[in-house]
């Protein structure tokens, strides 16, 4: 995930699973999942391995499961 390729080339990428509820979590913890693109438990979605995205995933990491691709 630390991985930083120069501009114009391929980046990094991670995959993204929700694996817990939104239920009882704070409102600010609900939005990052939003932006995310989670929706739902066992929804996956792909990202680019970017500072701002590895810092959402950093806040709700424990509603989440992350793997490289």
């Amino acid at each position: 995930m630390d991985k930083v390729m120069a501009k114009g080339k391929a980046t990094a990428k991670v995959k993204v699973t929700q694996v817990k509820s939104t239920i009882d979590r704070s409102e600010k913890q609900k939005r990052t999942m939003e932006a995310l693109g989670l929706k739902k438990i066992n929804h996956t979605v792909e990202h680019e391995a970017t500072p701002q995205i590895l810092g959402m995933i950093e806040k709700v990491n424990h509603l989440v499961k992350v793997e490289n691709s």
